[in-house]
């Protein structure tokens, strides 16, 4: 009878060992983080840069001041590198900037930014159109139609 207890107790104690392990194996994939940060010196540099490195997962830091952008690659979350960046007191936020070619509305009040990269703008949704079913290439096209010759004054 004291050997079933003992056996039972292993069992037990295997099983939790078992169930913690599955819930920490949660693996994160190999990203790249981009943040924009203020940075006014190599102090404020090297701050950052020692805060990321002592980040679990993180495996290589760039930073570029002049641009002032902060790239981390490894297994880790854009909102943990955030928080991280934040907690050395500076002010930080994901990259906002995507290439121009790369928004259907390039030059819109809402893309454009003065403090843009060259060849980059805001990163926005593309802005609805009057006629949300058809593309502003077609809408244009269509302006002029045989089918509805009421559509433009100037026929």
């Amino acid at each position: 009878m004291g050997l079933g207890r003992t056996l039972e107790c292993c069992s037990r104690l295997l099983n939790s060992v078992n169930k913690n392990k599955k819930k920490n194996t949660k693996k994160k994939q190999l990203q790249t983080v981009e943040l924009k940060v203020r940075m006014d010196c190599e102090g404020c540099e090297l701050k950052i840069k020692k805060a990321l490195f002592k980040m679990k997962g993180a495996e290589s830091v760039v930073i570029d001041r002049k641009r002032q952008k902060v790239t981390v690659t490894g297994y880790v979350e854009a909102r943990e590198v955030l928080k991280k960046v934040r907690s050395t007191g500076k002010k930080a936020e994901l990259w906002p900037y995507v290439p121009y070619n790369a928004v259907a509305h390039a030059f819109t009040p809402e893309a454009y930014d003065k403090k843009a990269p060259p060849g980059h703008v805001k990163n926005v949704e593309a802005l609805p159109t009057s006629n949300p079913g058809i593309k502003p290439a077609d809408e244009l096209t269509t302006i002029f139609s045989d089918d509805n010759p009421k559509s433009c004054s100037i026929m």
